[in-house]
């Protein structure tokens, strides 16, 4: 279990987390969401004690993590892939990390067969492709058998057979009771990995709700709709408030009605309708809809020619 209270970083004037307080329970996969230089890596690097907080407190199973007696037993983490000896092997680069915290060198073969990385376990980390770095960061965090795990953007540089890999290795790590936190930037992944998201913003936790509950609170629903009469329907639908936008295959997407009262406005102007249908709402749209005002980087619309650019 993590635990955070009141966790602050401050670099000079700038503050990069700000009053965090959260818990990630173990038995679930934690997702943690944020723009661009929200403060997720700095969270995350000062819950393993790689920065040391401005003020506040977070601590691993109880402790904080300088404290534990056998850290990687404790608590198995990648922060970043390729901060690995790329003169060594992969097994000889698990051996080490065994070695150092007196773990049972049998453990290695476990976690290469585990990520995948039985056949090339005497090559070179040199040679390794970013997604075969990932397996083997995997590989270093599981070498404990820890209680929890933590990974900032597994994801990267895994074909889909590897995304699908490690979605179920996430579930099933949590099935065991482990306390599961991932990072990732890829929503589609999380919607379908993290049952619980924390979402930062600007050094703030912003959400703390399980996946559904996100989901649900924070996007509108929407209906899709086409009509014989389109513009008809457009002109009665905005009179009752809805907001009515083009869809580009021809249909209107209807937000502030549900699908009855779009049906029952079209009833009632003797509108014939050809398509009604509610849109489901997606973790990205929610996610986006939250974090709209809370990212210090927005990419302008192009107009016109790119030629040049």
């Amino acid at each position: 279990m993590i635990e955070a209270q009141l966790l602050t970083k401050r670099y000079g004037k700038t503050v990069a987390v700000n009053g965090a307080s959260f818990a990630v329970q173990p038995g679930r996969v934690t997702g943690f969401l944020g723009p661009n230089g929200a403060g997720k890596s700095t969270t995350m690097r000062m819950i393993l004690g790689l920065d040391t907080p401005s003020s506040g407190d977070v601590r691993v199973n109880g402790k904080p993590y300088h404290q534990l007696a056998d850290p990687l037993r404790s608590v198995g983490a990648l922060l970043d892939a390729k901060a690995i000896v790329g003169s060594r092997s992969a097994a000889n680069h698990l051996t080490w990390l065994a070695d150092s915290n007196d773990i049972d060198r049998r453990r290695v073969s476990q976690v290469l067969d585990i990520v995948g990385l039985s056949d090339v376990a005497d090559k070179r980390v040199s040679t390794f492709s970013l997604g075969m770095n990932q397996r083997l960061g995997i590989a270093a965090a599981l070498i404990g058998d820890p209680e929890t795990v933590m990974f900032d953007e597994p994801i990267n540089g895994l074909d889909p057979d590897g995304i699908l890999w490690i979605r179920n290795l996430m579930k099933s790590l949590a099935s065991e009771g482990r306390t599961v936190f991932l990072s990732s930037h890829l929503m589609s992944e999380m919607a379908q990995t993290a049952d619980h998201l924390l979402v930062i913003a600007r050094g703030r936790i912003i959400a703390d709700a399980s996946t559904d509950e996100f989901v649900n609170r924070h996007s509108a629903p929407s209906v899709r709709v086409r009509a014989v009469e389109q513009g008809e329907l457009a002109n009665a639908l905005t009179q009752r408030g809805a907001l009515v936008e083009g869809a580009p295959d021809g249909c209107m997407v209807v937000t502030g009605l549900d699908a009855a009262a779009v049906g029952g406005a079209a009833s009632a102007h003797g509108i014939t309708l050809i398509e009604l249908a509610p849109q489901v709402s997606t973790l990205e749209e929610a996610f986006f809809d939250l974090t709209r005002d809370e990212t210090d980087f927005h990419a302008g619309q192009l107009t016109g020619s790119t030629k040049g650019i």
